[in-house]
């Protein structure tokens, strides 16, 4: 009976990190009750802490878990130019845009994630370097540190474009910007793999 209620509570516990997970991307955190966090993993409250010791225990394990996965999606790209056309194309999307709840953790939550606390902010670093490292070993294989800086400016573009384009009311413009987004980062990457 432990063995099953080990499986169950680890089982349950994952299902309130991904679901979290969206609710915080769609609501922001601070937007975010845990009745709300709960009750969309079909909890009560009461069954929080027997998962998470507080909300920011949840929110870091949700942003790590978030970019964990984003990271992993990333591992099934072809690692060349094309592949790397291929995420900046689906990043700055119009689909992604529209959808931040299924989206990337940064755009959706990156200002809440600067007010949060050393703990949110480490989960985020590691979670956010693993993405760019991914990336720079893609451009530089021999020497990824070399471009690390260079492909964390350009993701902090991305992340921006994305943000800009989810706010604007005019359509066609957050359209055009996202288009823009491409070819600027699409650019900005050559350089690096010239460099």
């Amino acid at each position: 009976m432990a063995r099953y209620s080990q499986e169950h509570k680890q089982a349950t516990r994952q299902r309130i990190i991904e679901t979290a997970g969206r609710r915080l991307k769609r609501d922001g955190i601070d937007g975010s009750g845990v009745a709300t966090l709960m009750a969309d993993a079909g909890l009560t409250n009461g069954a929080f802490y027997a998962h998470f010791a507080s909300k920011e225990d949840l929110v870091a394990t949700a942003v790590a878990d978030q970019l964990r996965g984003q990271h992993e999606s990333l591992g099934a790209v072809v690692p060349s130019r094309a592949g790397v056309e291929q995420i900046v194309r689906a990043y700055l999307s119009v689909e992604h845009r529209d959808n931040p709840g299924d989206g990337c953790p940064s755009a959706a939550l990156l200002d809440e994630i600067g007010r949060c606390t050393d703990t949110t902010k480490q989960a985020y670093t590691d979670g956010v370097l693993a993405i760019i490292d991914d990336f720079a070993a893609r451009l530089a294989p021999d020497n990824p540190q070399s471009v690390r800086t260079k492909v964390l400016s350009i993701y902090a573009a991305m992340i921006g474009t994305l943000q800009l384009s989810r706010a604007l009311a005019d359509r066609q413009l957050a359209d055009a910007v996202l288009e823009q987004g491409i070819h600027n980062a699409l650019t900005l990457l050559d350089a690096t793999q010239q460099s």
